[in-house]
């Protein structure tokens, strides 16, 4: 009974499953700048505009252009992994089907279950990010959401210089500002209404078609990295104007530690890493849409290479420059970018970031919400899951129920719990997919070094094994309570599967017994 539990999915039927074009399978409508623009889209959005200025903050101070370019390194090491493999199995899924195909179901359902944490939850952080800067847009143009409907349920909330915003966030500020927060008016949130909307409207938009949601995230991310270009532009000239106060801002570079691992020092750098690795989640969605590629072998490698190296220089001169223009223990609010570039005093340059960041993370919840209904699609079809989850729209060729579903769920974490808890759940969720993802290349070489492959990671086994260490080193970095979140949640997970997934598994069912 154990060897069942470790069944691979043959590679024979998982390419058949990919060359299907039957009303019930998803339409390949996608090229190669789709597929940039997926991965671009799904990267530059929370990490950028939100957790950059909360883990300079709390972990790595201007440090945190270190811990980007080692984030970068990871990425680097496990895409390339991620390559090989859309290109060699070019079918939605992601690192679940590169699991199944090479360690067995055990480890694919482990993968599967752990995607949720990383796109559904992290479609939840971004949706939490989101509402802080379309309520801070909004309040710039007048129009003010009552403070009840903007935060997860018992938040303070303080009104100062015209705007709403959590008091955990801006208390360093006000007390450094000389401001007592008990003179301020208060409010206490009930309800992030306003994340609950934006994951409404995204799910809508997943519902009506790919081909329609790829060209609506291509036009927000061409918008978006113009948006991002026009930051680095005015920050960098009002840096050059402000040297001295740059030079402030960067004093220590290195902040010392506080006596505790991961609060600035050598381990908060590696401690912001890991919390920022967050705003790479991105380049590994695209995986999850080689079935809807038109052609996947050969544009899949350029999609998720393509988007990572971008997305790597404009996180480093974005949080370069960030740090430049504000003191790093100010950045610790929902919209930092909005916080550094309203210090410039250019309004027409703070509408048009906040805007950005607005319609930015839109799209990077968009790309969650695919990422995680196309897992959802893989594993129904494997009977892992319930057929509702792979049932497929008519007309819109979509997996629609998925779709709704998981949308409902989102709106519901982001609205209730906060980003923090979110996002390091997200974190380790995504590691741990890594890790698998760059043992699978390697195990798949020396099982199956006959096998074509359009696009090869280089130096294997070292990729591999440097993609395993530094994952497995950012992991540890993170808090002991993350751990343990992971630990109930795949325990969870496995009694999914125990219940449901073992029993109706197909590959299971179709292996002789």
């Amino acid at each position: 009974m154990a060897s069942h539990l470790f069944a691979t999915k043959s590679l024979k039927v998982i390419m058949a499953e990919a060359e299907d074009t039957g009303e019930h399978s998803l339409r390949r409508a996608l090229g190669p700048i789709n597929l940039i623009t997926l991965g671009i889209g799904a990267i530059i959005g929370a990490g950028i505009f939100v957790l950059t200025g909360q883990a300079a903050a709390t972990s790595a101070g201007p440090a945190i252009v270190v811990s980007f370019i080692l984030s970068g390194i990871i990425c680097a090491f496990a895409g390339l992994c991620y390559a090989e493999f859309a290109s060699l199995i070019p079918i939605s899924g992601s690192a679940y089907t590169y699991g199944y195909a090479t360690l067995g179901e055990l480890f694919a359902w482990i993968i599967g279950w752990d995607l949720i944490l990383e796109y559904a939850f992290g479609a939840a952080t971004v949706a939490s990010g989101w509402s802080g800067y379309a309520v801070s847009l909004l309040e710039d143009l007048g129009l003010h959401i009552s403070p009840r409907w903007i935060a997860t349920p018992g938040t303070e909330m303080v009104f100062y210089k015209g705007h709403w915003a959590e008091l955990g966030s801006i208390g360093q500020a006000l007390t450094a500002a000389g401001v007592d927060s008990a003179v301020l008016p208060h409010a206490v949130a009930a309800f992030n209404l306003v994340a609950f909307v934006g994951i409404f409207v995204a799910t809508f938009i997943l519902v009506v078609g790919i081909k329609e949601s790829a060209n609506l995230n291509s036009a927000i991310v061409i918008l978006k990295v113009a948006i991002v270009l026009v930051f680095i532009a005015i920050a960098g000239t009002f840096v050059i104007r402000h040297p001295s106060l740059a030079a402030s801002n960067w004093h220590p570079f290195i902040p010392p530690n506080t006596g505790k691992f991961g609060e600035f020092g050598l381990s908060g750098v590696a401690r912001g890493a890991a919390v920022i690795f967050f705003a790479y989640i991105g380049f590994d969605a695209v995986s999850t849409a080689a079935q809807e590629a038109r052609n996947p072998q050969k544009d899949m490698p350029i999609g998720i290479i393509g988007s990572l190296v971008i997305c790597t220089v404009l996180y480093i001169l974005v949080s370069g420059l960030l740090t430049a223009m504000v003191p790093y223990a100010d950045l610790n609010v929902s919209a930092p970018v909005a916080v550094a570039i309203d210090a410039t005093g250019v309004r027409w340059g703070s509408l048009l970031v906040k805007a950005g960041a607005v319609l930015g993370l839109g799209s990077v919840m968009l790309v969650m919400l695919l990422g995680q209904s196309r897992v959802f699609y893989s594993m129904s079809r494997d009977g892992l899951l319930p057929k509702w989850a792979g049932a497929i729209h008519r007309r819109f060729r979509t997996p629609w129920i998925s779709s709704i579903v998981v949308g409902i769920c989102v709106a519901g974490f982001a609205s209730f719990i906060p980003i923090g808890d979110l996002a390091v759940l997200v974190n380790i969720g995504t590691l741990l997919a890594f890790l698998i993802v760059c043992a699978g290349v390697w195990i798949l070489r020396r099982k199956r070094p006959d096998l074509p492959r359009p696009f090869k990671t280089p130096l294997v086994p070292l990729v591999p094994i440097l993609g395993i260490l530094t994952s497995l080193a950012a992991m540890l970095s993170l808090p002991a309570k993350t751990w343990w979140r992971l630990l109930i949640w795949l325990v969870i997970g496995m009694v999914v599967y125990v219940f449901y997934g073992r029993t109706h598994s197909k590959v299971r069912n179709a292996s002789p017994r």
